[in-house]
């Protein structure tokens, strides 16, 4: 490195290129990062212990440099943008609906004693807990508030009203309410019970991404849900197939495709998996 000679070879040989990687053992890095910098190339330099943290950058912090290991999908323009969609959308769904809201909570009164609305504390963006809203569609003596035991298709625990809202898809509505709050988002990845599990496991010992989704809001509907991934999950793949469409959508979010994934959501509020 402090040979003139040895410099000018090293030269030479990257005279046409405009990017190097370099693969050393760990007690040599500083010093090819010394001999590079002033190659007027782009240098990288492989450090294989950097996967396991899945590194997305490098930072600086005053005088130490840092790892950029996790940010949000979303900058403050894409915010304000899907926020005043979710504001718009869930206010105008809500004055439009609210004729079926009010005779949906006079039919659950009206079967069976206990309160109209269902609340239960599920994980939101930033992995902070809220408590979801839906029409209670189970007794209330029965009702899992973990979410441990998914519904099935003759449950007992299901009323005759509750059957036909969650066939519907109609008891998730009051979750505009959450939406026009700031907890939920229209479109996003839905918030799970924190007892779900798939073959017996919890979700997130199933995939260690699964935390990963949290970054944005919850959604009423997603892009798991219009690809009809819903409903019980019985299987691993039920909730690896889910996991993988929710980290699609956060990847270069647009609010052409909340748009879309709202629309399509219509063809998909009767679903055969839905009990």
């Amino acid at each position: 490195i402090d040979d003139p000679l040895m410099l000018d070879r090293l030269a030479r040989v990257l005279d046409a290129c405009e990017r190097v990687v370099v693969a050393c053992p760990p007690e040599l890095r500083a010093a090819w990062a010394r001999m590079l910098a002033g190659a007027n190339v782009d240098v990288e330099m492989l450090v294989p212990e950097l996967d396991a943290v899945g590194a997305l950058g490098l930072r600086r912090n005053g005088a130490h440099s840092t790892l950029l290991v996790g940010c949000g999908p979303l900058r403050l323009r894409d915010r304000v943008t899907k926020r005043l969609f979710d504001i718009l959308f869930s206010a105008g769904l809500l004055v439009a609906l609210s004729p079926l809201l009010a005779a949906i909570a006079l039919a659950i009164r009206i079967e069976s004693p206990g309160p109209v609305l269902f609340r239960q504390q599920r994980l939101g963006r930033g992995n902070r807990l809220f408590s979801i809203l839906k029409f209670r569609s189970m007794k209330v003596e029965l009702a899992d508030q973990a979410g441990s035991r998914s519904a099935s298709r003759d449950d007992d625990r299901v009323t005759r009203v509750g059957r036909l809202l969650r066939r519907t898809s109609l008891d998730e509505l009051p979750q505009l309410l959450n939406v026009l709050s700031g907890e939920m988002s229209i479109v996003g990845p839905r918030p799970h019970p924190l007892g779900c599990r798939a073959d017996d496991a919890l979700f997130w010992d199933i995939d260690e991404r699964y935390f990963d989704r949290h970054s944005i809001k919850p959604g009423i509907t997603g892009l798991a849900q219009v690809r009809g991934f819903r409903g019980a999950t019985e299987k691993k793949t039920d909730l690896t197939d889910r996991l993988r469409a929710d980290l699609e959508y956060l990847d270069g979010w647009h609010i052409g495709r909340d748009v879309a994934i709202a629309a399509r959501t219509l063809g998909v509020l009767i679903h055969p998996r839905a009990f």
